[in-house]
C-alpha cells in the first residue's frame, strides 16, 4: 500500500461505534464516535455507515478498513459469523460490500491485543496474553507473533476457563469460570448483594471494609490462579490487563503480583510482565486498523 494512503479502524461496540484514521506508522490523523443505537429497527447499521462516510469525506486517502466487533469472526475475516442476541443483522454481514471499501473483520478482543502490540503496552512483543476485565472477561493470545484464532475463532476466550469443576455453569456452560469469579456480572452475587459494581467493591476494600477485602482477595486469587495456568500453556512474555476492573490500579496489580510470586512457574530469574493496557477505548480501533494494514495492503 502506498505510504501516503491511510487506514480506517472501526470498533463496533454495543454502546458506541468508534472510528480511528491512522497512517501506516500508527500515527492518528483523525477520529469520530457515534452511539451504536442497538435497537429493534437496526439503526446501528446506519450509524456505522454514517461514521465511515464522514471520515472518508475528511480523509479521502483512506484505502482500507478494519472493523472489530463482539462475536466470532468468519474464517475469511469478511464478517462476524456468530453473535447471538445482539446487533441484529450483524451475523453474515459482509463489511467490504456494506462500506464499499476493502474491509477486514476481527473479534474485538483479538483487535485489542493487536492494538496493544502495535502501539500500546506490549509494543513489538511476540508472545502476549491479553485479558479485558469488565462486565465479563474477554481475552486474546499471540504466540510467536501469530494471533491465535483456533478452529472457530474461539481462541482467547480465557474468561470461560474453569477454575472450579464443581461450580455453577457460566453463560457458555463452563463450570466455575474465571469470568464468574472476577467479572462485574457476578459482583452482587459474590458480595451477598452488598455491592453492585467492582468499582464500589474495590473502593470499600481500599477503605478497610473487612468483608469487601475478603471478597476482593478471593477475586484476585482466582485471577492469579488463572494467569499462572495460562502462563504454563501459552508461555507469554507479557500479560496485558485492560477493561474497567484493571483501572483499579495498585489495588489490583499489587496483590496480583504477590499471588503470582507464589504461583508462577519461573525458570531461572524469568517472570512474566503483567502490565495495564495503555490504549484504553482506542485499542480495538487500533488493532482493527493494524489487521487491515497487514491483511489488505499487499499488492
Amino acid at each position: 500500500m502506498n505510504a501516503s494512503r491511510l487506514i480506517l479502524g472501526v470498533d463496533l461496540g454495543g454502546t458506541r461505534v468508534k472510528g480511528l484514521v491512522v497512517d501506516s506508522a500508527g500515527r492518528v490523523c483523525g477520529e469520530d464516535m457515534r452511539l451504536t443505537d442497538d435497537g429493534a429497527d437496526d439503526a446501528w447499521q446506519g450509524n456505522v455507515r454514517a461514521l465511515v462516510s464522514a471520515l472518508r469525506r475528511r480523509f479521502p486517502e483512506i484505502a482500507v478498513a478494519g472493523l472489530c466487533a463482539p462475536g466470532l469472526a468468519a474464517r475469511d475475516e469478511r464478517s462476524i459469523m456468530n453473535l447471538p442476541g445482539r446487533l441484529r443483522g450483524l451475523e453474515g454481514l459482509v463489511w467490504s460490500d456494506e462500506l464499499e471499501l476493502p474491509t477486514v473483520v476481527i473479534n474485538d478482543a483479538h483487535a485489542a491485543l493487536l492494538g496493544e502490540v502495535w502501539q500500546g503496552a506490549a509494543r513489538e512483543a511476540a508472545n502476549v496474553l491479553m485479558l479485558t476485565l469488565g462486565t465479563g472477561v474477554g481475552g486474546a493470545a499471540m504466540v510467536d507473533g501469530r494471533l491465535l484464532r483456533g478452529n472457530l475463532g474461539r481462541a482467547g476466550h480465557v474468561g470461560h476457563i474453569s477454575l472450579n469443576p464443581d461450580g455453577a455453569p457460566d453463560i457458555v456452560g463452563t463450570p466455575g469460570s474465571l469470568e464468574d469469579m472476577i467479572g462485574d456480572c457476578t459482583v452482587a452475587e459474590r458480595s451477598g448483594g452488598r455491592f453492585q459494581s467492582t468499582r464500589d467493591l474495590v473502593a470499600a476494600a481500599v477503605a478497610g471494609d473487612g468483608e469487601a477485602m475478603q471478597v476482593w482477595a478471593r477475586s484476585v486469587h482466582a485471577l492469579a490462579a488463572a494467569l499462572a495456568s495460562l502462563i504454563n500453556v501459552l508461555d507469554p512474555q507479557t500479560i496485558v490487563l485492560g477493561g474497567g476492573i484493571a483501572a483499579a490500579g495498585d489495588a489490583l496489580f499489587k496483590p496480583l503480583a504477590a499471588a503470582l510470586d507464589r504461583m508462577e512457574w519461573r525458570v531461572g530469574s524469568s517472570r512474566v510482565a503483567v502490565v495495564p493496557a495503555r490504549l484504553g477505548a482506542q485499542a480495538g480501533a487500533f488493532g482493527a486498523a493494524y489487521r487491515a494494514l497487514r491483511n489488505l495492503s499487499q499488492p
